[in-house]
């Protein structure tokens, strides 16, 4: 009986191959690539007052569809922020939980706490004048008041949710917040130590500039294995949870500079398990997240990884929901860049055609129609070039996007961001 089943079944499938053989030869064929290219995008009007054109609709529909929301950018901008404010308000009608952000989890606390405020910039500003290099990414100045404009469309219970590990400049507010949480004799005797350890490096540091300096990088092994010690005798789960995100982030960056381990593995690790437990904590939680363009992939990453996009896209699968990745990235301008301990911003300018290897946003670029509104940004719907086997053929750069991202948006012109707590940033 099983041989006839199986007989029968080849003949079906031979049967099946044969018809939708037969159909495809009857449609016509495909369209080139840039000819399906430019079926796929779309303008996209950004105003403070929100999104219009057509790729608005595009955007909107797409958003209201999902769960979670990803935005892979190019960080340090003004335009970007200013997009995700209004991403933010498409998604606040039907419940926005929380926004992740690449910070660490003590940092995004601290944006978090001064986010409703009016003088939420200040407030920001004076915490990084105190802990310099204290906070990642959301020491700009358009960050925090699109996390301040975000909170204000979704409501009171909206919360950020930092995933990433704890910034170069992290240790002095750590130590601070340990101490302030009443641990026993033995670890406030150590703690107490390595807070005025992390004066003294926090000192040099302003004074060089270099971020090997502070206290993070610069401390000694031995001392802060002491100091572990006496934190599992009678530090309490707070102080331990703190001192373990110290020397995680600490172990992170040291394998990023020695160029030993797994350092970007180990960081999309980290995300994920920081992600899971807050989606644990809210299992109908609807969420946005920010991060560098390189996190937020669906699939394999450039850097050849699985990161935090992958995860989530998998995670949304299998909880039955929707994931909507989107990357976002300018065709010419400026950006912001790390300038050093204290430092203002350094502004790098450029100009995606002086690129030299192929690059999407440059057939972008040429699809884009000849009416379009010099200004406009635009939008271009991936999704409907992964249809028809169309990327087998597609150059390899698109094939790569497609795969990894729903949704890529282009803006004509990004300019740089400037940090708080700093002056102007200067120009390279």
């Amino acid at each position: 009986m099983r041989r006839v089943y199986w007989g029968l079944s080849g003949v079906l499938l031979a049967t099946l191959g044969a018809f939708a053989t037969s159909t495809v030869a009857e449609e016509a064929t495909p369209s080139p690539f840039p000819s399906r290219l430019a079926q796929a995008i779309a303008p996209l009007d950004v105003n403070p007052d929100g999104l219009s054109g057509g790729g608005a609709l595009v955007l909107s529909e797409a958003i209201a569809a999902s769960r979670y929301v990803l935005i892979g950018e190019s960080h340090h901008t003004r335009e970007i922020p200013a997009l995700t404010t209004q991403v933010c308000r498409l998604m606040a009608p039907s419940g926005l939980t929380a926004m992740a952000i690449e910070t660490g989890p003590e940092a995004a606390r601290v944006v978090d706490s001064a986010m409703r405020s009016k003088d939420r910039e200040a407030r920001v500003a004076d915490f990084v004048r105190a802990h310099p290099d204290g906070v990642a990414f959301f020491n700009g100045r358009d960050e925090v008041r699109m996390a301040g404009d975000c909170a204000a469309a979704a409501g009171p219970k909206f919360t950020l949710w930092g995933l990433d590990q704890e910034f170069l400049g992290s240790s002095g507010h750590l130590l601070e917040e340990m101490l302030a949480s009443k641990p026993g004799p033995v670890a406030r005797a150590a703690l107490t130590g390595l807070a005025a350890e992390d004066r003294k490096a926090t000192a040099a540091a302003l004074a060089s500039g270099s971020p090997f300096d502070l206290f993070l990088l610069s401390a000694t092994q031995d001392d802060l294995d002491r100091a572990a010690a006496a934190v599992a005798k009678d530090g309490g789960a707070r102080v331990r949870h703190l001192f373990g995100l110290l020397t995680e982030s600490r172990a992170i960056y040291q394998a990023s500079r020695s160029g030993q381990g797994d350092a970007n593995g180990r960081r999309a690790r980290l995300m994920k398990r920081t992600i899971a437990a807050h989606l644990a904590e809210n299992p109908d939680a609807r969420v946005l997240m920010k991060f560098g363009a390189n996190h937020a992939y669906k699939s394999l990453n450039p850097l050849d990884q699985r990161d935090l996009g992958a995860y989530v896209a998998e995670r949304a699968e299998g909880e039955g929901v929707s994931a909507l990745h989107i990357i976002v990235l300018g065709a010419r301008g400026s950006h912001g860049g790390y300038g050093g301990v204290g430092r203002p911003a350094v502004v790098h300018s450029f100009d995606m055609k002086d690129d030299k290897d192929p690059d999407w946003r440059k057939d972008a670029t040429l699809a884009r129609a000849a009416d379009a509104a010099p200004g406009s940004w635009m939008l271009v719907d991936l999704r409907t070039l992964r249809t028809k086997g169309l990327l087998a053929s597609a150059p390899p750069q698109w094939r790569e996007l497609a795969l990894g991202y729903d949704i890529a948006i282009l803006a004509p012109m990004l300019t740089a961001s400037s940090l708080l707590g700093a002056e102007k940033p200067a120009t390279r």
